[in-house]
């Protein structure tokens, strides 16, 4: 067999370069990388640079008279909710609720409102005893609740002693829960480790079988607080920033109707 049939060829017989076929170099070209119209992956922003232009309450706003606020702090944060629901507010009902753990740091998560005392000014809320915001309401029975309703740009921000109900009263709200919120308490093991989700769901099925079998089931554990407030401040947000703050102290003991009521500098 000849060299160059073997592509042996010395550098002193160096054969001329083929020419080249232009159906392999255009199989061998990557093909360009085309995005989709409107679909251009943004460059990477600072956080700044991703608010910038976005400034807040850029909207129409309602008005806060806090002279003609009532003289206690309850119906008006009613009056608020309702005026909430009316506007379509996702979640009016959500809240933040801050506590502090044994070493005094503190926590916040979000939960859901269950009622509200407006003559005697509480806020109800339920959670599992032995969750870690049910530990440490146990280790230090005060708390912070605060409320946002964006499209109203107001704020309710509330601070108090907490006080666990009697059972009772735990076992009759729970049967008010949708299947779906009684199964996932009945689950338990809130905040624990989670191997995998695999786990979880076969302990979900577990739950469920136990519910479908013993519908009045109550979770162990399951309890329901109220937050009686001490001190309670409404926030009417204002594009200017004439922002509308008024606060409500308490003037005596829990068991006192008497509030006195300040307003503030934004």
């Amino acid at each position: 067999m000849a060299a160059e049939e073997e592509g042996l060829t010395g550098p002193d017989e160096a054969r001329p370069a083929p020419e080249p076929d232009p159906a392999a170099q255009a199989q061998s070209r990557p093909e360009p990388t085309v995005e989709p119209a409107g679909e251009r992956r943004p460059e990477p922003r600072s956080v700044p640079e991703l608010l910038l232009g976005r400034p807040p309450m850029a909207r129409p706003l309602p008005s806060f008279d806090h002279t003609a606020a009532p003289a206690a702090p309850g119906p008006l944060f009613v009056d608020w909710l309702a005026t909430a629901l009316d506007a379509g507010v996702l979640d009016p009902q959500a809240f933040t609720l801050s506590t502090v753990d044994s070493d005094g740091m503190p926590d916040a998560r979000v939960l859901v409102l269950r009622d509200v005392d407006a003559a005697g000014t509480g806020w109800n809320f339920s959670a599992a005893a032995d969750s870690p915001k049910g530990r440490q309401l146990a280790g230090h029975p005060a708390a912070a609740l605060s409320v946002y309703w964006p499209q109203l740009g107001r704020q309710v921000r509330v601070r108090g002693t907490v006080e666990r109900a009697a059972d009772v009263v735990a076992a009759a709200e729970f049967a008010t829960r949708t299947p779906a919120a009684r199964v996932g308490a009945l689950v338990g093991r809130q905040s624990e480790p989670l191997s995998s989700p695999a786990e979880y769901d076969e302990a979900v099925a577990v739950a469920r079988r136990r519910l479908e079998a013993h519908p009045d089931a109550v979770a162990p554990g399951h309890a329901v607080y109220t937050l009686w407030a001490h001190e309670v401040e409404f926030w009417q947000g204002d594009a200017q920033r004439r922002h509308v703050r008024l606060r409500y102290t308490r003037t005596g003991p829990v068991s006192s109707p008497e509030w006195s009521r300040t307003l503030l500098w934004p």
